[in-house]
C-alpha cells in the first residue's frame, strides 16, 4: 500500500534526512530554512510564465501548463538527485504556502516508498516562526561584550575563544561583513551579504545552538552590520551587557589592519572609491590626502591617519553611547597567539580545556 505525505507545522522539532525547498531559485536565495537544498519544481522563468498566464489568460490553462512543467522537473530531480537515496530516506519538503508545489513532490516521493513530510503552510509558516523567535529567543541569554578600537583583533580573539569551549555569537560571520566602511568580505571579489530575512534565519539557528545557562560572548557591533540589522531584542540585550575592553598600541593596530586588508592594498582604486564615501563628513581635502598616500603606497601612514581621524573618534562615541557598562580593560602587547591565549585565560575559567 502506497504511503501518503505527512504534515507538520513545527519541523524544528524533528530530524529529517534532508530539507528540500521546491520554490524557485529567486525565492530560495532571498531566504530559506538553513541547511535546505533547492530542488525547484518551477524555475524563475517558468514560475513567471505560469503566473502571467494565470492572470492574463485563465487559471485553468495556467494549472495545466504548470502541471506539465512541474512533473517534467520532478522527473529530472528523481533521475538526478533521488536516484541513490535509500529506503529509509525521510525528507521534509516545503514551498511558499505548503500547497501544490511541495505537495506534488511529496506525493511523488511517497509513491516511490519514502516517508515525505510537508511543511504545512510552507515558507510562510517558517517565517512566522522566525519572526516570533526574533522577539523572544535573544532574551534567553546572558551576553558579555568584547569591545575595543578598530584593529584590536576582536573577531580573531572571539574565534579563538571557541577553542576554549566558550559560547560565541559571531555576528560578523552570520552577516558576512566586518561591520565597517571597509568591512566587505573578499575572495577575489567582494562577497554578497545575506538578505535581511536569511540573516534572521541564520541568527535564530545560531541562537538555538547555544546554552542559556552559559554566557555568550559578542563583539561590540553596531545594530547594523553592512546592510543587515540586528533584531531589537538582541540589540537591547547587548547594550545592557557588561563589557571587557581590549587595548592595543596604535602601531600594532596599524600593522593588523595592513594584514587584514591586503585585498584593498592590492586594489587601490577600490580603496579610493570606498574612502570617497566619507567626503561629506571630512571634505575633499582629506579624501585627496588619503588618495595621495595610496598612490605613494604609504600604507602605515594611511591606516594610522584613518584610525586617528575616522575610526577612533567614531568608536569612542559609539562605545560611550551603546556599551557603557565597562567591567575590565586589558592591554595586549600584540596579537600573537601567546598574547591572545593569555588574554582568554584571564576571561575563561581554567577548568575549560582547549580542544
Amino acid at each position: 500500500m502506497a504511503l501518503s505525505p505527512t504534515y507538520t507545522q513545527e519541523p524544528w522539532r524533528e530530524t529529517y534526512s534532508e530539507i528540500i525547498d521546491v520554490r524557485s531559485p529567486r525565492e530560495f536565495t532571498e531566504d530559506r530554512i538553513p541547511g535546505a537544498i533547492n530542488l525547484p519544481v518551477l524555475n524563475n522563468e517558468e514560475r513567471a510564465e505560469v503566473g502571467t498566464i494565470y492572470k492574463q489568460v485563465s487559471p485553468f490553462k495556467a494549472r495545466k501548463i504548470g502541471a506539465a512543467l512541474v512533473y517534467k522537473n520532478l522527473s529530472r530531480h528523481l533521475e538526478e538527485h533521488f536516484v541513490h537515496k535509500e529506503k529509509d530516506y525521510t525528507p521534509l519538503v516545503y514551498c511558499w504556502r505548503g500547497g501544490q508545489r511541495s505537495g506534488s513532490m511529496a506525493l511523488l516521493l511517497t509513491q516511490v516508498g519514502w516517508r515525505a513530510t510537508v511543511l504545512e503552510g510552507g515558507y510562510k509558516t517558517y517565517r512566522a516562526h522566525v519572526r516570533q523567535q526574533l522577539e523572544t529567543l535573544p532574551t534567553n541569554f546572558q551576553y558579555r561584550i568584547l569591545r575595543g578600537k578598530t584593529g584590536t583583533g576582536k573577531t580573531r580573539i572571539l574565534r579563538r575563544m571557541l577553542e576554549y569551549e566558550t559560547q560565541v555569537l559571531d555576528l560578523e560571520a552570520l552577516a558576512n561583513h566586518r561591520g565597517s566602511l571597509l568591512g566587505e568580505q573578499w575572495e577575489g571579489k567582494f562577497l554578497p551579504q545575506p538578505s535581511q530575512k536569511y540573516f534572521d534565519s541564520l541568527l535564530i539557528q545560531a541562537l538555538k545552538g547555544l546554552n542559556p545557562q552559559k554566557p555568550v560572548w559578542v563583539e561590540s557591533e553596531s545594530n547594523k552590520i553592512g546592510k543587515v540589522y540586528l533584531p531589537k531584542s538582541l540589540w537591547q540585550e547587548m547594550k545592557s551587557a557588561s563589557c571587557v575592553e581590549i587595548q592595543l598600541s596604535l602601531k600594532n593596530r596599524v600593522q593588523f589592519l595592513i594584514q587584514e586588508y591586503t585585498h584593498l592594498i592590492e586594489n587601490p582604486e577600490i580603496l579610493k572609491i570606498k574612502l570617497e564615501r566619507l567626503k561629506s563628513r571630512y571634505g575633499w581635502k582629506k579624501i585627496l590626502y588619503w588618495h595621495k598616500m595610496i598612490d605613494r603606497q604609504e600604507w602605515q601612514q594611511l591606516f594610522q591617519d584613518f584610525l586617528l581621524s575616522h575610526y577612533d573618534p567614531t568608536y569612542s562615541h559609539s562605545m560611550e553611547r551603546d556599551f557603557p557598562k565597562l567591567e575590565r580593560v586589558i592591554s595586549l602587547p600584540d596579537l600573537s597567539n601567546g598574547s591572545i591565549e593569555h588574554f582568554i585565560d584571564s576571561l575563561v575559567p581554567k577548568t575549560l580545556s582547549i580542544k
